[in-house]
């Protein structure tokens, strides 16, 4: 085929509309249904209207999706946005979760929603741009570099989004289990909590901590941004608020 002959030919990995018009000597509503036609055949993969992810080459059977960096990264590029893989994808990546998620989950600061580029389906979560942090760069099996949560932050995430991805109570075990085989310190883990936890969050770590018996200077720490209160809330939401009140956190122990 002509087109990707040509992208080939250029080494291009992306397609925007118009260029192919004068490449190709097609009119506007050519170039669009060409487009349209080779994204419905799976030999190019629609990233954001406009903008079109295109293969080295197609494999046998003539169809060709994009890996997860290489979507995640041509969106967030085209957004201008920033990014860390997170939740599902970094629970696995860390070991906490041996289910291998069908769906890419990132913090980002442009999107939020779902998004299809390809087979391959981003569940993007918008959020403030100081929340994002605390990552790690690792290489792709194609030399792209894609942003992860640290372990550290992935398991405050697991305390602080724990709504959304289901992570309480296994994350009490999945941080005392990291903190007992010296994976992660607790100042670190109280360093990560307090710059990007609430105060819901701030109050179930330090009972989590405190019963870990992390050192008091740390407690402290971690203790300084909250104010005198009677309210208590429960270490593990869902559950009946059953079991022995800790004051100093205002925390219901009902596991």
């Amino acid at each position: 085929m002509q087109f990707l002959a040509y992208t080939q030919m250029r080494r291009l990995t992306t397609v925007r509309t118009g260029e192919m018009q004068q490449a190709l000597a097609l009119s506007p509503s050519q170039e669009r249904e060409l487009l349209s036609r080779l994204s419905r055949a799976g030999m190019i993969a629609r990233v954001r209207r406009g903008l079109y992810l295109v293969p080295d080459y197609l494999p046998p059977g003539g169809e060709w999706t994009p890996d997860e960096a290489t979507a995640l990264n041509a969106l967030m590029k085209e957004a201008g946005g920033r990014y860390q893989i997170c939740g599902l994808n970094a629970f696995n990546r860390y070991g906490y979760d041996e289910q291998v998620p069908a769906r890419v989950y990132a913090y980002n600061d442009r999107i939020s929603g779902e998004r299809t580029i390809g087979v391959i389906t981003l569940n993007l979560i918008r959020v403030d741009k100081k929340r994002l942090g605390d990552m790690e760069k690792v290489r792709s099996w194609d030399g792209q570099t894609v942003f992860y949560s640290s372990r550290v932050r992935t398991l405050l995430d697991a305390v602080y989004d724990w709504a959304r991805f289901g992570t309480l109570p296994r994350a009490y075990k999945w941080i005392r289990d990291d903190l007992r085989a010296g994976r992660v310190k607790p100042g670190k883990l109280v360093d990560v909590t307090l710059k990007f936890g609430d105060i819901g969050t701030i109050r179930r770590m330090g009972v989590l901590l405190e019963g870990e018996g992390v050192d008091e200077e740390l407690l402290e720490r971690l203790e300084r941004p909250l104010r005198p209160t009677s309210a208590t809330i429960p270490l593990v939401p869902g559950k009946p608020k059953r079991g022995r009140v800790n004051r100093r956190w205002g925390i219901i122990v009902n596991t």
